[in-house]
């Protein structure tokens, strides 16, 4: 399989790594847009996140380990935004189901 994040999942592709479980890896974005700006993936292949809808246990655990994250840094107090690209429309760049956390600014709305 020739994807960007499944090659970060291997090891293939270095990254700057702040969360890894069984399930769910985090790393920093190449391009943050924030102070805080991460990337979490599952590390099973889907490509975006209506076909992880069908995996219950990986979604959970892909909420939970943004909660542990944003805790850890105190963004769950200070705020944070939580975006998931799905499909060509909405710039979803790499097709493996990634969901940004951007924090640590004050953030603007609408985002786009």
């Amino acid at each position: 399989m020739d994807c960007l994040f499944c090659k970060i999942v291997a090891g293939e592709i270095p990254s700057k790594i702040v969360y890894e479980d069984d399930l769910i890896l985090g790393f920093q974005d190449i391009s943050p847009v924030a102070p805080f700006h991460t990337l979490f993936i599952t590390k099973a292949h889907y490509a975006n996140i209506n076909e992880l809808s069908h995996q219950p246990e990986e979604l959970a655990a892909l909420f939970a380990a943004i909660r542990k994250y944003t805790l850890h840094e105190g963004l769950a107090d200070d705020g944070f935004r939580v975006v998931s690209n799905t499909g060509l429309r909405a710039q979803q760049s790499v097709n493996h189901v990634h969901i940004h956390v951007i924090g640590g600014r004050d953030l603007q709305w609408p985002p786009g």
